[in-house]
């Protein structure tokens, strides 16, 4: 019999947890509620949402409504998109992540004190980063690996933030690069703004990973989160396969199999990985 255990660890965080739970609180009030790209980067539950009711819509889409409510999801938008809301007289419900929320503040503030070259480490055109950028008029410098890091100029002041949910250990590198090459007289400055609810995943699931047989790392593929989580737990279990739903495990992974370990991205659902579980029951 195949043991089977899930990550108490993996699933939504905070941020994502509070968005679902007020764009579900609208809908429960049978209201009509527009959300501005994906609530959250998992497709199976973008569709237990879009079957209450919920409508995803872009920023095209947006530009053509009036006197509506918009919910915004966990990654946070720039100021551009607050204004046009307040044009088209649109009720924001605002369900930006604190953390990413005080992280938009503190580039804001810095770009208002200080418009020299403020870096962001993160992956480009990604929804919270297009967020941060819009807090500096579109001028801060967008890096998304460390071999990018070399394309800064080093004579200039350098102000350095990151996406929240990027890998710590590589953005402890560029810092590293950063303060070997910068020039005398330059400026400096980093500030460690990754979440440490996603960041102390890493080790986690990287633990649970090694203790088991075969891990199926549940997650939708644009999740930026669940790339790192899952080729962490590739790193130290092989033995891992990356599935959106049930419908992806093959029987032929289980073969010789004695424990299972199912885990997942902060955009994953509890309910998603325990379908998991239950298709692995079926086929054994």
């Amino acid at each position: 019999m195949i043991q089977i255990e899930i990550d108490e660890g993996s699933g939504f965080c905070f941020g994502v947890t509070t968005a679902i739970k007020k764009a579900e609180e609208e809908l429960a009030q049978g209201k009509t509620l527009y959300c501005l790209g994906d609530i959250v980067h998992n497709g199976m539950e973008c569709e237990r949402l879009r079957e209450m009711g919920l409508i995803t819509i872009n920023h095209d889409d947006m530009r053509q409504l009036h006197d509506v409510k918009v919910l915004l999801r966990a990654h946070g938008e720039p100021p551009e998109t607050y204004e046009l809301a307040r044009q088209n007289n649109i009720e924001i419900i605002d369900a930006t992540c604190p953390v990413v929320l005080q992280l938009q503040k503190r580039i804001k503030k810095q770009y208002d004190e200080n418009a020299s070259q403020i870096v962001i480490f993160g992956k480009k055109g990604h929804a919270e980063v297009l967020g941060l950028v819009g807090q500096t008029e579109s001028k801060a410098i967008v890096i998304e690996n460390f071999d990018e890091v070399k394309k800064l100029d080093f004579s200039r002041d350098i102000y350095l933030y990151s996406q929240t949910t990027k890998s710590l250990d590589e953005f402890h590198r560029i810092i590293d690069y950063i303060q070997s090459h910068i020039a005398e007289g330059a400026t400096f400055k980093s500030f460690d703004t990754i979440c440490r609810s996603v960041a102390n995943r890493m080790p986690n699931i990287s633990n649970f990973a090694t203790k088991h047989d075969l891990i199926l790392f549940v997650c939708g593929r644009k999740s930026s989160n669940g790339k790192v989580l899952f080729n962490e737990c590739l790193r130290v279990n092989p033995n891992s396969h990356l599935v959106e739903d049930p419908c992806e495990i093959l029987p032929e992974w289980l073969e010789g199999i004695q424990t299972v370990g199912i885990c997942g991205a902060t955009s994953t659902p509890r309910w998603l990985m325990e379908q998991c579980r239950d298709a692995i029951l079926k086929m054994t």
